[in-house]
Parts: C-alpha cells; structure tokens; sequence
C-alpha cells in the first residue's frame, strides 16, 4: 500500500503565523531589508505630511521595488501581484499588498531621490569589503525606449501629413458654410472632424518643431568642428607656407533635412543600431564596472549612439565618487571610446587608460601573440604610452579583462533578469530608472560576494 502525507489545506494554524518563519535564514529578501532599512531615506519620509489615512512606509515601497529589479519583477501590476503569489514578497510587503497605483506613483514620485541612494548602497559595499576600486572598466548597452520606432515621425512625412490635414480642414469649413446639408454624409460631426484634425496639426507642429531645434543644436557643434578643422589648416599653410593638400572641408548645412525623426511617444529616445542588426528606438546605457567585484560604481543614460563622447562624463562621475571609497587607477574601455582627447584624459585624471586603438582581429598568430615588447618610447605623450603599454604582454592582459567586467553585467541585467526595455519615458526618467537597475544589480551582487567570503 502506498505511503503519502497527508495533503491538508483547510486546518488553521494553532498560532498566528509569522511571515519571517516564512524564508531561509539567507535569503535575498531578507538582505534587501536590512539593506534598505539601514539607508538613510529621510528625504523621502519627510516629505509626508502625516496626516490624513496612514500611508506605506518608504522602506517598505523601495524594498518591493529594488527587489522587484533584482529578481526580474519590474512592472507595478506584477509587483502588486507578486505580494499575494511569492512568499519573498510577502515577507518584504510584511503580509501587506500596497496597489500598482501606490507603487507606481512613489517610483515616479522619489525617482531622484533613489538615484541618490546609489552611492550610499557602494559606501556600504566598501565597508563590507566587497568593494575595492582600482582598475574599472566602462561600457554602454542599447536598451530599447518604451516607444516603438513606428511612432518617429520624419520632418518630410510630418510636412505632408500638415498639408493633407490642412486641406481636410479647409474643405469642411466650405461644407460647414454651405447652406445645402445634403452634401454632408450621415455620421459626419464636421465641429468633432475639425477638433481632431486641429488637434493633430498642434501635434505635428510640435514635432517639426522639435527636430528644427534639434537642428540648429547639430548645426552649432558641426559649425563649430568646421571651424576647428579651417583654423588647424590656415595654421598648417602659416607654419609652412604651403597650401595643405585635399579639398578644404565643405561648411555643414542649415536646418533640418528631410529624413530627421521624432517619436511622438518618446520625443528623447532615439533611433539607434543595435547589436544583430537594424535600428531601434532606444537610449543608450553606460556603466563602470570595478574588477572583481563587478559592481556598477557609475552610471549614466545618453541619447547619443556613439560612446566616443562619454567617457570624459564618466570620468567626472567616477571623480565625484566619496574618496570614503577609494580611487580608480586604471580604466579599460574598447575601441568605441578611443580618441587622442579621451586618453589625455585619462591622464589628466590620474587614470591609466587601457583603451584598444582599433579593431582587434578574432585570429591572431602565434608569432604576433608571442611577440617581445618593443622598447619604450622616450618621454612618451599619454597616447604613445597607452599604445607602447598595449603592445606588451601585461598590457595585452590588462586589455583581456574587459571582456570579463561590464559585458557579463549586462548580459546578466538583460538577458538573466529580461531587462531590456526602460518603463519610463523621458531622459531623466529612463537615468532615474538606470541607476535603480545598477543599484539593485549591486545588492543582488553583494550578496552573491557576501556568501562566498
């Protein structure tokens, strides 16, 4: 005869259960509240005016919320739902179940006052040891916007689309003043037709407006690159007296051209390539990752698609970081940030930059793998040391590790976590949103490190 437990849903509980018999010992949830509750967060607790219905304590939205992003739960309806489906967070709501509305609003509401709890969060990865800064490594993902790229508008199509719209509109004004009614279709509300169509020509409007602006910005910097460009060669003609060789650089052009675009969903994101191919509406994620470890200590969202103008930013935050935590002594980045500006830098932030000047082939010899260092070159600049060192055997090693530091970070928040598209819109938004994912990467991180020790 078969030996089975008994299966019994319907007895109660002798005594009232408690949801912290409910988890392991160890255990992440647990880790995120005492985490949490040793932040300081008087900011956000002061802002309440106590009084009126008692509201949820802002340690226990921020749990749910960071352990949400560290376990892959990032929407508020599935955080709601998931206080009443897993016990992690049951434990963290305390039995509780705050609405999607509740949770949603203090994520839009305290967003830059999260974005401050980052560094608190590596000043505690630091005293615990788990933090040691040193060399680092910067990178940047694409990360889709919550827009689809079917939503850009081209300032070509918008101006067709005003004209259509236009003349719509001026052929039901000549109906509305026509005094036979009989050429008026059934169903026709002409007053309903006309506010829709004036509601679009605004939209539109705003659009063309938006990519002009946007314009003038490009006009300005190109402008500006043009003139560098003409100033290096009259100082080259004037040092040699000889006119340089080549077509002088052709001035950029005014205003907008027809293929600039607009997302009418999200007016900040941007189209951008992605990785596999084609081209996304998407912002463009940059982290510094510490060795070792493989916490995010910086963290930023550009509009840009190219990463060869964020490095000096990123070396800015790293400098704004509390020298509680130490200093980063080396940098390693790929070919996407190499220019001869980002490496004086790099220097000039006391940082040895470990930056490839090129595109490294997939199948290197034995002879050139192998290959004895050249001697080094007599009072290098900083560009002719970093290309000297990266011919060496130890700085091919050091390069080797940057594969190993952001890249598995990233691959882990998108692929692991599914983390893959911002929920909020807007560039501050989508940097508030980043630094909640990097700061819930580095307490699922920390606590990975803090059971291995």
């Amino acid at each position: 005869m078969s030996n089975f437990r008994l299966i019994d849903r319907d007895t109660g509980f002798l005594m009232p259960p408690s949801v912290d018999d409910w988890l392991p010992e160890r255990h992440l949830a647990r880790f995120v509240v005492e985490v949490v509750e040793g932040l300081d967060l008087r900011a956000m607790t002061g802002s309440y005016r106590g009084s009126g219905e008692a509201s949820y304590h802002p340690q226990l939205l921020l749990g749910l919320i960071i352990y949400g992003y560290a376990t892959g739960v990032f929407s508020s309806r599935r955080l709601e739902r998931a206080t009443y489906d897993s016990v992690a967070f049951r434990f963290i709501a305390a039995n509780d179940h705050p609405d999607h509305d509740t949770i949603a609003a203090f994520r839009r509401r305290f967003l830059p006052q999260i974005e401050t709890l980052f560094v608190q969060v590596l000043l505690l990865a630091r005293e615990s040891g788990v933090l040691k800064l040193g060399t680092v490594a910067l990178d940047g993902t694409k990360i889709h916007a919550n827009a689809s790229r079917h939503s850009a508008l081209s300032y070509e199509q918008a101006g067709k689309i005003a004209a259509q719209l236009q003349a719509e509109v001026a052929d039901l004004m000549a109906r509305a003043e026509a005094a036979d009614q009989a050429d008026i279709p059934d169903g026709l509300s002409i007053p309903e037709e006309l506010a829709r169509r004036e509601e679009r020509l605004a939209a539109i409007a705003k659009a063309r407006a938006t990519i002009e602006a946007r314009a003038r910005e490009r006009h300005a910097h190109e402008q500006a690159e043009h003139d560098t460009k003409m100033a290096a060669r009259a100082a080259k003609t004037a040092a040699t007296g000889k006119k340089p060789g080549g077509k002088p650089p052709a001035p950029p052009l005014e205003g907008p051209i027809a293929t600039d675009q607009v997302n009418l969903t999200d007016d900040e994101s941007r189209i951008m390539p992605v990785a596999g191919g084609g081209f996304e509406q998407c912002y463009n994620a940059q982290a510094v990752v510490a060795v070792g470890s493989l916490l995010v200590i910086a963290a930023d969202v550009v509009q840009a698609p190219n990463d060869k103008q964020q490095l000096e930013p990123m070396l800015d935050k790293i400098a704004d970081l509390p020298d509680a935590l130490g200093r980063a002594g080396e940098l390693l980045a790929d070919n996407g940030y190499f220019s001869e500006g980002n490496v004086n830098a790099c220097a000039a932030a006391g940082i040895d930059p470990v930056i490839a000047m090129g595109r490294e082939a997939h199948h290197v010899s034995l002879d050139e793998r192998f290959a004895p260092a050249p001697p080094p070159p007599e009072n290098p600049t900083p560009l002719e040391a970093m290309s000297h060192r990266l011919k060496t055997p130890e700085g091919k090693k050091r390069y080797a590790l940057r594969k190993q530091i952001p890249e598995p970070v990233f691959g882990i928040i998108k692929s692991a976590l599914g983390f893959r598209q911002f929920l909020l819109r807007g560039l501050d938004n989508v940097r508030g949103e980043w630094s909640l994912v990097t700061m819930a990467w580095n307490l699922k991180r920390m606590f990975v490190l803090a059971g291995a020790n």
